[in-house]
């Protein structure tokens, strides 16, 4: 079994199992949203349209699990300014200086694994190598997963995020809005890279050190008179 994390792409979300290829709830405006309610196979085009728009403008914005090539897992994410759909959300809008996680799914044959953590952490590590952003934020979901438009926004579980590093920026008794900061990241790289450099010097074999070489002294020769 091989398994792997790889960036999201247009033919990597149309393979996508689960609601994420046909749910536009992050992607369109509400009103556009609403328009598509009972067309799926619309809300797939406009799906495919966004994140090909925010590839070009913007880069990847997604990770995808993969095991044996099969899709069982992914995270979602972009800028806010790229994201309509958050505006509907009681604890909106997201912070300027952070990057949005919208969507986020791990197949129910792969739960309790650990592969939500390492989709977040695969996040963090792409802004991290981006720079320019602060934090990551998202909306959490306390209770029974629900959208606020009437099909699956796959906003993350609060207890999920709090689990994975994120802390509450905004309460609500449904739809937190939650932030992990990024600098603590980069504080905990530097200190695990300096522990690790540490290591490797404790347990760095010594250098032999080569024993002194003798000279032979050279005595200049006694001169005799030759009349002695």
């Amino acid at each position: 079994m091989t398994r792997r994390i790889v960036p999201l792409t247009p033919d990597r979300l149309a393979a996508m199992p689960g609601p994420c290829s046909t749910c536009v709830a992050w992607e369109c405006s509400p009103a556009d949203a609403g328009r598509l309610d009972h067309d799926a196979e619309q809300r797939c085009v406009e799906k495919l349209a966004w994140v090909s728009s925010v590839l070009r403008e913007w880069g990847s914005c997604g990770r995808v699990v993969l095991d044996d090539e099969r899709p069982v897992g992914y995270v979602v994410y972009a800028p806010p300014a790229l994201v309509p759909g958050a505006g509907r959300f009681p604890t909106s809008p997201a912070s300027p200086d952070a990057v949005l996680l919208t969507n986020l799914w791990v197949a129910p044959s792969h739960t309790g694994v650990g592969l939500g953590r390492q989709l977040v952490q695969h996040l963090a590590r792409d802004l991290v190598d981006r720079g320019g952003y602060r934090a990551v934020e998202a909306f959490g979901t306390a209770g029974p997963p629900v959208s606020p438009l009437g099909w699956s926004s796959c906003a993350p579980p609060a207890e999920f995020l709090a689990r994975v590093g994120f802390a509450t920026q905004r309460e609500h008794p449904r739809h937190p809005r939650m932030r992990m900061d990024l600098r603590s990241l980069l504080r905990w790289r530097d200190e695990l890279e300096a522990a690790v450099e540490r290591l490797r010097g404790a347990v760095r074999p010594p250098v032999p050190v080569a024993s002194p070489t003798r000279t032979h002294e050279t005595r200049p020769a006694v001169r005799r008179d030759a009349s002695a």
